[in-house]
């Protein structure tokens, strides 16, 4: 049987990683000097208030070896294989942290890492698809093989409500920050070849920023595969969230669409009100 593991950034909702029976493995949060690990004993929330109260971003680091290591070990040792998904290789160690837990357990040859080249659910949407075909009963060679086909093929973008976080974390300079603010604009994110890129900046309040982010990709959306889109947030407000699903839904093309919160790592340096819509293109 192969098992399907994911790092905690795929930003899967505990539904569907249940319906895909998915193994989740966390990476960490610093908060000073306590450690926690994502989406297991510290929440988004949680993190915002630290990061507000102290002016930094939290560090992050990658999943443990040990944590890896006694999620695989049961099942190797009964036999099955395991695919498992890292964020990024340019955004963090977690893949080689899996490498070297795969020799550790001498296990090379039936654990398989697969490095997505991407972050949040544009990983959740290459997990989910490894799943369903191993429910099919295809084979590692197969799904690795399919896996690898799709993944130029993810679109991941977001649109940043604040510039506080991204700033906070060394990734825009302070009068960037301050202009952004007193400008209202909204940096587009999208993540090409395994790194973050700016793109489109969105002007004006967040609920029209984000819209005109949707309808700017709406020829994008529309070639897009039909089974599932993501919405992910980090905390948006509501309204904007249902506005989005609202304009989706009205599109009349995707299957399901799934709306999902952004992990503590990714929120960590993206800050609250952070929205993307994801997909896996056709071509």
């Amino acid at each position: 049987m192969i098992r399907i593991f994911s790092d905690s950034t795929c930003d899967l909702s505990k539904e569907l990683v249940e319906r895909y029976d998915i193994t989740i493995l966390p990476l960490h949060i610093l908060l000073g000097e306590e450690e926690f690990l994502d989406g297991v004993n510290i929440t988004p929330d949680e993190i915002y208030k630290w990061s507000d109260e102290h002016r930094t971003t939290p560090k992050t680091s990658a999943v443990s070896i040990e944590d890896v290591m006694k999620a695989a070990g049961p099942y190797l040792d009964q036999g099955d294989e395991i695919i498992s998904f890292s964020i990024s290789d340019d955004m963090s160690t977690s893949g080689n942290v899996m490498h070297m837990a795969a020799a550790e357990l001498e296990a090379e040859d039936r654990f398989h890492v697969i490095n997505s080249a991407n972050l949040s659910t544009g990983i959740g949407l290459l997990v989910i698809e490894a799943a369903i075909m191993a429910k099919e009963r295809k084979t590692s060679e197969e799904i690795i093989a399919k896996i690898e086909e799709l993944k130029p093929l993810v679109r991941a973008s977001f649109v940043v409500d604040t510039l506080t976080y991204l700033y906070r974390g060394g990734r825009c300079s302070g009068l960037a920050a301050l202009a952004g603010g007193a400008l209202k604009l909204h940096p587009q994110i999208v993540v090409v070849d395994g790194v973050m890129k700016p793109a489109k900046k969105y002007r004006g309040n967040i609920m029209r920023a984000t819209l005109d982010y949707v309808k700017d990709m709406e020829a994008a959306i529309l070639n897009a595969h039909k089974d599932r889109v993501f919405i992910t947030h980090s905390g948006s407000d509501s309204k904007v969230v249902q506005e989005v699903y609202d304009y989706l839904d009205g599109l009349h093309y995707f299957d399901e669409i799934c709306i999902t919160r952004a992990g503590g790592v990714v929120s960590s340096h993206c800050g609250y009100g952070t929205l993307g819509v994801l997909f896996i293109a056709n071509e």
